[in-house]
């Protein structure tokens, strides 16, 4: 069965703006869901909408709840002089930055509607990333015991291309993956990234020497989501 998906390219946008508009759609499925649950038996349930928002962010540091502070090398007045903020979000996961040239993707989706495996769906976000990257030629892996796509994981030169971190309540998701297109990887000295000390960061661009349109890297991860999860978009 293809699971209809109500597709946003958001663009270039605010960070708050986007988490405020994320919190709405999240929101409204679980009161769907909630309601749902009151009127079962009586009336048919409303399936909550599902959604993918694509989109790019102004220079910002974002930490999640299992997140230490100090995993953020910058002071106010040092954040300012990059044009850069920062958040405590509501997601899982540590720090993390997100600029312009990084895809980032949030499905706001009903798992029960799909599956409700929360591994199952982490997998699927990085199978879509790792099947994009080979379209490049590029060998996108998974790193034994972190979450995300990463090169040579097991070996001194690991580094990550895209890191993911999510939220779910009643088998809804939000938040999702951060993938390093043509990110400007100066900014990720500036933190700990994903709080791991050890591991470096790296891009498309980075990797294949040259920058790629992020417009056709999106249309292929939406292609590869939409397999995955067996989706049909609706924009």
């Amino acid at each position: 069965m293809e699971r209809e998906v109500i597709f946003q390219d958001l663009g270039l946008i605010d960070y708050q703006q986007a988490w405020n508009y994320q919190e709405k759609l999240f929101s409204e499925s679980v009161q769907q869901k909630i309601t749902n649950r009151k009127n079962e038996g009586v009336t048919s349930p409303t399936l909550p909408k599902n959604h993918l928002l694509f989109c790019q962010h102004p220079h910002v540091y974002t930490l999640g709840k299992s997140g230490s502070l100090d995993h953020l090398l910058l002071d106010e007045k040092e954040l300012a002089a990059k044009n850069a903020t920062f958040y405590k979000i509501n997601r899982g996961g540590d720090i993390t930055y997100h600029g312009p040239g990084q895809l980032v993707g949030y499905p706001i989706l009903d798992l029960d509607q799909f599956f409700t495996d929360i591994h199952q769906y982490l997998r699927y976000l990085e199978e879509a990333i790792i099947l994009t990257m080979e379209e490049y030629g590029l060998k996108g892996e998974r790193n034994p015991g972190y979450t995300g796509v990463w090169l040579e994981p097991e070996t001194k030169q690991a580094r990550k291309i895209c890191a993911m971190g999510v939220r779910c309540s009643r088998w809804v998701t939000m938040h999702g993956f951060a993938f390093n297109v043509n990110a400007d990887l100066s900014y990720f000295k500036n933190i700990v990234p994903c709080g791991i000390e050890d591991k470096a960061v790296t891009s498309m661009e980075a990797e294949l020497n040259q920058q790629l349109s992020l417009q056709e890297v999106a249309i292929k991860v939406k292609k590869h989501l939409s397999t995955l999860f067996e989706m049909t978009f609706l924009n």
